[in-house]
């Protein structure tokens, strides 16, 4: 069986139109298209949230989007952008790996990170960004492949979670649709701050559509997104760890931003 892959270069990839790759999931009307559908803006009310999921599920890949907060007090606002394994939250042992940008009224701006592999979780991860991710586009990726999983903010290893199966610990390895959302999240997100429904609208902006994953066919084919080759970059040696610029630069964000 041939495993389809989509490649659009190793960054978010700014000319690719939202439908090409994904669909609204989640609020129809909360979602407007621009910029000739390179651009979308989830927006959230008292009546609804927002959200889009991949047109097809992956079992690799290097999952970049650019992202920009709501520019206002969106306290108790949670932005997320993932990768899950089980997109109508009907449970099992379920596959997840996160972003989710918990809302504030100015710095310290909050992304928590989470990985969850066979429905264990437990593993959140906060760090405070050292930008202002309200005022422009910034990039967040995850690298996912058989040895690796690496979250990104801009060109910054942040976080790495290592395939340690061998010794017990499970590893994401489900198909794996990706979803982006804005919703309500008042009850954990800000430290117990309600959302301020004056200030609503509240608007968060993506843009870079373009997918660099290999595509999930079947269980029985997966393997074969686990390949090192040119179109599967992301499986060689490169990504089988971190450089030593890497690591320090990694070892320097958790250490003044975890």
């Amino acid at each position: 069986m041939v495993v389809a892959v989509i490649t659009c270069g190793s960054k978010a990839d700014h000319n690719v139109s939202f439908d090409k790759n994904y669909h609204v999931t989640l609020g129809n009307s909360h979602v407007t298209s621009v910029n000739q559908g390179t651009e979308v803006h989830l927006r959230m009310d008292k009546a609804s949230g927002a959200g889009f999921e991949s047109n097809v599920g992956y079992a690799s890949g290097f999952f970049q989007i650019k992202i920009k907060l709501p520019n206002k007090d969106f306290s108790g606002v949670v932005v997320a952008f993932y990768l899950i394994s089980d997109p109508d939250g009907k449970g099992g042992n379920h596959d997840e790996l996160d972003f989710e940008f918990l809302g504030s009224n100015g710095p310290p701006f909050t992304l928590q990170t989470n990985v969850f592999a066979n429905d264990e979780g437990g593993r959140e991860q906060r760090f405070h960004l050292w930008f202002d991710p309200t005022s422009d586009f910034h990039t967040y990726g995850i690298v996912w492949n058989q040895h690796q999983v690496v979250f990104y903010v801009e060109k910054t290893p942040i976080r790495v979670f290592k395939n340690n199966t061998k010794i017990g610990v499970s590893y994401p390895s489900q198909q794996l649709v990706i979803q982006g959302s804005i919703w309500n999240g008042e009850t954990w997100a800000s430290g117990g701050r309600k959302i301020d429904w004056s200030q609503a609208p509240f608007v968060a902006s993506f843009v870079g559509f373009g997918v660099t994953g290999c595509q999930f066919q079947s269980s029985a084919s997966k393997d074969q997104c686990y390949i090192s080759s040119p179109k599967l970059w992301w499986n060689g040696d490169k990504y089988l760890g971190l450089d030593p610029a890497q690591r320090k630069a990694l070892q320097d964000a958790r250490t003044k931003y975890l």
